[in-house]
């Protein structure tokens, strides 16, 4: 029974009219096939993990699609690479709409493919894990920006959230876990790493054993939050700093981890360069590395960094839930910068790290992520570097904290519980 309301239900039935194809991306589990075969009942449909069908499709893929017409719903397309130039011929010989609906967990395989053969003629978007907005039944669908337009309209759909959030952060975002609130975590995501990771990721890693694949899924889900040193992971596991990036590449790809670039603008000389990594999951995240209940999880040593990996990746879900992109408009700034003093215009040095940059309509908004419950307006000191950059304006800054209310910190500064997300 479909039990969950997807806030990218409408955006997908809406695009399918005007669309001749959809593809619809994301990791395993998160509801990809259900959501299509919630939106679009009468549709044919198929999954390349049967291993029968895939072998037809592979064998013959003409005679496939002539037993499968259109309109076709095709899970884990990405499994039979040779359908996409049959499917980009099918295309350019109608001007019929919603002609195929399909689905794929790897990214990597499927955006070469979808670039090389349907270009244009497909419309692309990403389902993420389920969003507290969806977990607790908010009906509202615009990405975060923490403007005062974007404040005012959160606030008619306010809702309390619970008092435990840590218990969400850890049972992760996969929606088996809430429409079956009985699943236990434990069995779930050890389930997930045997029949998922280790059959289709580890499959393109390739790693030598299994116990070298379960190695480098912990250290890097150990480094979720953290800039990106490839050579630190390559030693632990005594591989070589190449083979390190192609497997982190693949993660990227498949949509277990996040790679967040810096924010680079030409007059921030020392800003660092390498980007940061996040786990998709924080769920996933926890039981790789050992967190096995929200009150460990909520004591121990990497709180922060899974509680920042859990706030970006609601930002990114609200992108994501509009049917938007996201890769060119959200960064991070660390390094050590020269400022202007507002009060004497006399040049001071800024050195630090602004958690999370959006860019929108020529506007930076710095974004600073906090466990605390007493923000304060030093936690935000690092964000003026921001405005000696040319054609680009600051706008509001936020603290996203444990804090119950909103509160202003300055005029250009305010601290916002997770409610606002």
């Amino acid at each position: 029974m479909y039990s969950i309301n997807r806030h990218i239900a409408p955006i997908v039935s809406r695009r399918a009219k005007n669309s001749k194809a959809i593809l619809l991306t994301g990791p395993r589990q998160v509801g990809k096939s259900t959501l299509f075969k919630h939106i679009f009942k009468e549709v044919n449909q198929v999954t390349f993990d049967d291993d029968l069908l895939l072998a037809q499709a592979t064998e013959d893929v003409g005679l496939f699609l002539l037993n499968n017409p259109c309109p076709l719903m095709i899970d884990e397309v990405q499994k039979c690479p040779t359908i996409f130039n049959r499917l980009k011929i099918i295309l350019d010989n109608t001007d019929r709409h919603s002609n195929f609906f399909l689905t794929g967990s790897q990214k990597l395989q499927l955006m070469e493919n979808v670039s090389d053969s349907l270009a244009g003629r497909i419309s692309i978007m990403e389902l993420p894990g389920l969003s507290l907005r969806e977990i607790y039944g908010v009906d509202f669908n615009r990405h975060f920006v923490p403007s005062a337009e974007y404040i005012s309209e959160r606030e008619q759909h306010l809702k309390k959230y619970s008092e435990d959030i840590w218990a969400v952060i850890h049972r992760g975002s996969y929606p088996e876990l809430y429409s079956n609130p009985e699943r236990e975590w434990i069995d779930y995501y050890q389930s997930y790493v045997k029949t998922y990771l280790e059959r289709d990721v580890n499959r393109l890693i390739k790693a030598q054993n299994h116990m070298t694949f379960v190695k480098f899924m912990t250290a890097v889900a150990a480094r979720t939050g953290q800039v990106v040193n490839y050579a630190n992971i390559a030693s632990e596991l005594s591989v070589s700093e190449v083979t390190v990036k192609e497997w982190v590449s693949i993660l990227e790809k498949s949509g277990i981890i996040y790679i967040l670039k810096p924010y680079t603008a030409s007059v921030l000389k020392r800003a660092i360069k390498t980007p940061k990594l996040y786990f998709r999951d924080t769920g996933l995240c926890c039981y790789l590395t050992r967190w096995l209940t929200p009150e460990t999880l909520k004591n121990g040593a990497m709180a922060g960094a899974i509680f920042e990996t859990f706030v970006i990746n609601e930002i990114l879900k609200s992108y994501s839930n509009e049917g938007l992109e996201y890769d060119f408009d959200v960064f991070y700034y660390n390094g050590s910068d020269k400022k202007i003093s507002k009060d004497d215009d006399e040049e001071a040095s800024v050195s630090g790290e602004i958690d999370f940059i959006i860019q929108e309509n020529g506007i930076l908004y710095p974004i600073e992520i906090k466990m605390s419950t007493v923000p304060k307006a030093s936690m935000a000191s690092e964000f003026d570097v921001l405005d000696g950059i040319p054609d680009k304006k600051r706008g509001m800054g936020a603290i996203i904290c444990l804090l119950d209310r909103k509160l202003y910190l300055r005029e250009n500064l305010v601290a916002l519980p997770l409610s606002y997300l």
